[in-house]
């Protein structure tokens, strides 16, 4: 990296060198020299090496997976323009930072557009590449009372977010079509050690503005005429990676479900002035189509019906200081615990289609009764549970000693190199998959089935049990 840097640093001489040649002295004083900064010219070059290497990829697949990588290189080249505009103008406040930041958020709101609505063959190429450009974000790190981890830090945890996807593709298409493998790679290799090398050469700090630039300002408002007659309420905003601002339902939507009975009941009309009124030939003892016999097959029908489970409030919160409860999270993808010690639990109750990860090492994480949920967390010092679930996956980036799964249906369990010494114990579960990483630090994950049938042999006065091989293993 060192070499790289001298290298670009003489051209950067070179070029400055002519340009001063062929009279550029006042575009110097003007700032206009900031795209031959050395900064700029590396942020070039990784565009060229890195984000080139991606796109190479994706054009042999074509479709969805080309558009997304498309939206990753203008999400790349906004990002270049915003580095040149940093050494261009002075430090914004608040309003002039998200100001600031409005193309690179507009490119990155365009990419999760695409990972919404009905869901897709390649949704995980979706996710893995909208998730990943928040690791952009890091041009808006202002200082440590700003709510962001330093830059550097910054773009691993937001790669490890997008990981979880990554490493899906790796694992369907590994048999299957090496150019999906080679994207997958492409764009881990974009990140790591692509631009966390970049931020740690040139803004480990975050971003140096320029003392003597001109000034960020938010764009003023322009207040509109009132339509005649009642305008159509403006459609919600979308959701914006550098705003902290949430909608919030309107009071005076019209209430539906159970909320419209109670205000049925609180409007103080007699609640049974809408009901029918029940005649002497509607009775069943006169209904000569009833008997006081129950049919079996109205009785099957009736004892058949599944019971409505009753879902409770969301729940996100630290209990005590002790426990963290996360219950009944359906559709979020972005769940992120990041203070967290090795007293602390982790339990994850009654989540669906759902994402979380946990930054750091805790004591132990339970997750219970969860449908399609991923879990991606770093270190745990006693065990891992898995209980009454169906189609989960997780993903150890650090350690665990101990991994319980019981009553599951459906499993998938990424280890790191760190974890391959674990215990792991099943029960009750089925399609479990253990997937340990290659050899070699760019090789494929291994990818290995649980038995979940044995064979149990009565010998020498007692049973001998062994497991029915599997041929997903090794």
């Amino acid at each position: 990296m060192e070499e790289k840097l001298i290298q670009r640093l003489e051209s950067a001489v070179t070029r400055l060198e002519a340009l001063s040649f062929s009279g550029g002295s006042a575009a110097a004083a003007s700032g206009d020299d900031a795209p031959l900064d050395p900064s700029v010219l590396a942020f070039q070059d990784l565009i060229g090496q890195y984000v080139a290497r991606v796109s190479r990829a994706a054009e042999k697949i074509g479709g969805q997976v080309l558009d997304i990588t498309k939206i990753v290189e203008e999400a790349f080249a906004a990002q270049k323009d915003l580095i040149i505009k940093v050494k261009q103008h002075k430090k914004p406040d608040n309003a002039g930072l998200v100001e600031f930041l409005k193309p690179l958020n507009e490119v990155i709101t365009k990419a999760n557009k695409l990972t919404e609505g009905r869901r897709s063959d390649f949704f995980n190429h979706l996710k893995s590449a909208a998730d990943s450009l928040s690791a952009l974000a890091w041009i808006a790190y202002t200082g440590k009372d700003c709510g962001m981890s330093m830059p550097i830090a910054h773009v691993e945890e937001s790669w490890q977010m997008a990981e979880f996807y990554n490493n899906k593709i790796l694992v369907e298409y590994k048999t299957k079509d090496p150019n999906h493998v080679e994207w997958a790679k492409a764009i881990k290799e974009l990140y790591l050690p692509g631009l966390r090398e970049y931020v740690k050469s040139f803004y480990p700090l975050g971003p140096v503005w320029s003392p003597t630039g001109t000034a960020v300002t938010a764009a003023p408002s322009k207040p509109k005429a009132p339509a005649p007659g009642a305008p159509a309420p403006p459609p919600a905003p979308s959701a914006s990676l550098f705003s902290s601002e949430t909608s919030q339902a309107s009071s005076s939507r019209p209430k539906q479900g159970m909320a419209a009975v109670f205000q049925e009941i609180n409007s103080g009309k007699p609640v049974t002035s809408g009901l029918r009124k029940v005649t002497d030939d509607m009775k069943t003892k006169n209904r000569a189509d009833r008997t006081g016999v129950v049919g079996t097959q109205e009785k099957e029908s009736h004892t058949s019906a599944p019971a409505v489970s009753k879902v409770g409030p969301p729940k996100f919160e630290l209990q005590m200081g002790r426990k963290w409860a996360v219950e009944n999270q359906i559709g979020k993808k972005d769940l992120v615990i990041s203070e967290c010690d090795a007293k602390q639990s982790v339990y994850v109750y009654g989540c669906k289609d759902s994402v979380m990860q946990i930054q750091g090492k805790v004591n132990n994480i339970t997750i219970d009764k969860c449908t399609k949920m991923g879990v991606v967390f770093q270190d745990v010092v006693a065990a891992f549970e898995i209980v009454n679930c169906n189609r989960v996956e997780v993903q150890c980036q650090g350690s665990a000693p101990t991994v319980s799964i019981d009553n599951t249906a459906g499993c998938q369990f990424y280890l790191s190199k760190n974890a391959l010494s674990v215990s792991i114990t099943t029960a009750k579960s089925s399609e479990v998959n253990i997937l340990v990483p290659g050899a070699e630090p760019d090789g494929d994950w291994g990818e290995h089935a649980l038995p979940e049938q044995f064979i149990h042999v009565y010998k020498d006065g007692r049973f001998e049990t062994t497991p029915v091989s599997h041929s997903a293993g090794g």
